[in-house]
């Protein structure tokens, strides 16, 4: 049977020939494939791999993939997760194996990837504009006719400059969501309903590209509360439903209305199970990423699964694995890992677990207070047992800020075997 040419390039990835560019693995790996490394099902702890070392949890990912595909499907959405999370086209493969519709993108490079991967549906959450990307993509769309492309669009001279880069390239229009800016002083998207249909007109004057629904950020409400964030969602909504009124959808098969970040997806949830019948069925897509390993500080504290208990729990999925390489002082200690290694733009790392000897056990009284560029700053307490040479277990804060750091990040399930190896894309 052959392979599907994305299925042929997930294949390649375990051909790749681990050397010094893949830190943290074992130095006696030198020369084998990724593949056959993983086929050793060495341990985490004890058969080589030198610290600092990131690892995924293979059951709490699973965890979390079943879970996000069970809310999707519970709630009648779509699923196309932010992919600049992990930029890992395994885990692309695996979310999409678990429901998702296609992936979501922000730049040019990363739908490149995707492409390269064999994803066939991407949702670019940006306006673009670049002329040689946007002749790529439309490359791609008269090569692929299985390939499904939407592009954000929020001004008209965006419209203008797609217009002008796409003219002549492709028979197939680009398929554009017009973006609805969650207020003043958010990030992108048109600031008023009036400018959307002004845009949207703009779309209707070209050839080159289709307008296809509209869609928003709600993560980017100033000053967010359930009520506030219910509210743009709602202007979301009617912004559809208008534009349906006015014809300007007449000539699709669906009409797409997208949103969703990582913290508010239950108000997304709530406020699309109320989406009105329109003249064409309404794919409600969500747009979630941070999800796929969670993490133990920012994501932690705002996933919606705290407000909806019912619904399940995501787990953290990341480890850090750094050891101690000095302890100056009863009060002070310092990890070989450092800004190079951990996400430190939302929190600091925290101190969970120390091993010793295969023990592992709880990280009492020690405390990250600060990261140099390969160095942990430990603060500790009297009842903290810290030795030089002991491995400090620690979670991260922010998925997206934790995945570039790595490149080829060992999948470990909870006796320390390592099962996979996640390459990653930045």
């Amino acid at each position: 049977m052959t392979l599907d040419p994305g299925t042929e390039a997930l294949a390649r990835l375990a051909e790749e020939r681990v050397d010094h560019r893949f830190k943290g693995l074992p130095p006696d790996a030198e020369g084998r494939t990724v593949g056959e490394l993983a086929a050793e099902r060495r341990n985490l702890f004890s058969d080589g791999f030198a610290t600092p070392v990131l690892a995924l949890s293979a059951e709490r990912l699973e965890h979390n993939l079943a879970l996000m595909e069970t809310y999707t499907e519970r709630h009648g959405l779509a699923f196309a997760p932010h992919g600049k999370t992990s930029m890992a086209p395994q885990l692309f493969r695996r979310q999409i194996e678990h429901g998702a519709w296609g992936i979501t993108l922000a730049v040019p490079h990363q739908v490149r990837v995707a492409r390269a991967f064999g994803t066939r549906r991407v949702f670019l959450a940006n306006e673009l504009v670049d002329a040689p990307a946007l002749r790529w993509i439309a490359g791609e769309l008269e090569r692929d006719e299985d390939f499904r492309f939407l592009c954000y669009v929020d001004s008209v001279r965006g419209v203008e400059l797609m217009d002008t880069a796409l003219r002549g390239v492709t028979t197939r229009p680009v398929d554009v969501v017009v973006e609805l800016a969650a207020g003043e002083g958010a990030r992108t998207g048109v600031r008023t309903e009036a400018e959307c249909a002004a845009v949207a007109d703009a779309v209707a004057g070209t050839e080159t590209l289709r307008l296809v629904g509209v869609a928003g950020y709600e993560g980017e409400v100033p000053e967010a509360t359930p009520d506030r964030v219910h509210a743009y969602l709602h202007r979301l909504v009617a912004l559809a439903v208008d534009f349906d009124k006015a014809g300007r959808f007449a000539d699709l098969t669906e009409i797409v209305v997208s949103a969703g970040g990582s913290a508010w997806f239950d108000a997304v949830a709530d406020v699309f199970a109320g989406i009105p019948e329109l003249s064409h069925p309404v794919l409600k897509l969500l747009r979630s990423g941070a999800y796929v390993s969670h993490d133990d500080g920012r994501y932690r504290e705002i996933t919606p699964f705290n407000r909806v208990p019912e619904e399940g729990a995501l787990e953290p999925a990341f480890r850090l694995w750094t050891q101690i390489v000095s302890r100056p002082s009863p009060e002070q200690a310092f990890a070989n890992a450092g800004k190079r290694d951990a996400a430190y733009d939302l929190h600091l790392p925290f101190a969970q677990v120390i091993r010793r000897d295969g023990t592992e056990r709880p990280a009492t009284g020690v405390e990250v207070t600060g990261l140099s560029d390969q160095h942990t700053w430990l603060r500790t307490a009297p009842e903290a047992d810290l030795e030089v040479g002991d491995w400090v277990g620690l979670g991260l804060s922010h998925p997206c800020t934790s995945f570039d750091k790595w490149q080829l990040i060992p999948v470990a399930e909870a006796d320390g075997t390592v099962v996979d190896y996640i390459r990653t894309f930045f």
